[in-house]
């Protein structure tokens, strides 16, 4: 049964382009049942290259936050007015939330959620272990990046096709960051601990990735960010090689759950298995005479 909109409801939502593929409505809606909070979570598609217009035209707090995807994540940084330490040293956020009194607060939850993802479905792992590995060079790359650093990785290797991108975010990461081309990714891929998609490589209409997981260790943890759809080839290509793999479900959940409190004041209520609700979502979208 859908719930009734208020006066008072307490709007929040996620921006992206594509977004219509998001399952972030589905988890966040269903906690709000559960918590019985007058409160919704909707999508917003705002042009590509519109987004600070989008972003300014919330200010004042009619819609309370936004969480912010593909493309848009380096420009929600660019256009706060705050940014916490995360987001500042991923230099990319991927929530937004808009004060009362007309300013913009950034954060970066990607890192929490990826790192939340790791010990759930990879347990046992430990950044602190060895070279990590990140594919691409965008928003989510870099809250990845940064994430591992800040967990204790001794090494993060940036490998993107573009390597003067790759050697930006390098870059910021100071002794602890190092970039190579794709063309160098076996090189790259040695003696790691984990690699990690995050780009939109693989992704529902989008490219195939193509990265020889063979070059890494029998203990190497592959991870993709990609959630639609769950089993990408990347994540399948690295189950056949019988390595251990963390999916991108996994990591929505994990940086929902810190975005959520932000928007609505209160931890997600126990005793939803949004990770279900989801898989059924995909199921659907996969085969929807199912």
């Amino acid at each position: 049964m859908s719930r009734p909109i208020s006066g008072a409801t307490v709007v929040a939502g996620v921006a992206g382009q594509p977004v219509r593929q998001s399952l972030s409505p589905l988890l966040h809606n269903a906690w709000l049942a559960k918590a019985g909070i007058d409160g919704v979570y909707v999508t917003f598609a705002p042009p590509a290259d519109a987004f600070q217009r989008f972003a300014e035209g919330l200010r004042g707090g009619a819609v309370r936050g936004i969480n912010v995807t593909l493309p848009f994540k380096e420009a929600a940084l660019s256009v706060c007015d705050r940014a916490t330490s995360r987001a500042a040293e991923a230099e990319a956020a991927n929530l937004l939330v808009f004060e009362a009194d007309g300013t913009i607060t950034a954060d970066n939850t990607d890192g929490l959620g990826l790192l939340a993802a790791f010990a759930l479905q990879a347990p046992g792992f430990d950044p602190k272990a060895g070279p990590i590995v990140i594919l691409g060079a965008g928003g989510a790359a870099r809250g990845a990046a940064a994430a591992f650093k800040a967990a204790g990785a001794p090494e993060v290797r940036v490998v993107n096709r573009t390597l003067a991108k790759a050697e930006f975010v390098a870059g910021g990461l100071g002794d602890v960051g190092r970039a190579f081309p794709m063309d160098q990714a076996a090189q790259a891929l040695a003696g790691v601990q984990a690699v990690v998609n995050a780009t939109s490589a693989g992704l529902t209409n989008g490219g195939r990735l193509e990265v020889p997981l063979e070059a890494t260790p029998e203990g190497a943890v592959i991870m993709d960010m990609i959630y639609t759809p769950l089993d990408t080839d990347f994540l399948t290509g690295a189950k056949a090689l019988g390595r251990r793999t963390v999916d991108g479900l996994a990591m929505l959940v994990g940086q929902a759950r810190p975005s959520f409190e932000a928007f609505f004041g209160q931890s997600p209520p126990e005793g939803v298995d949004v990770r279900a609700l989801a898989m059924e979502a995909l199921r659907h979208a996969a085969d929807p005479a199912k």
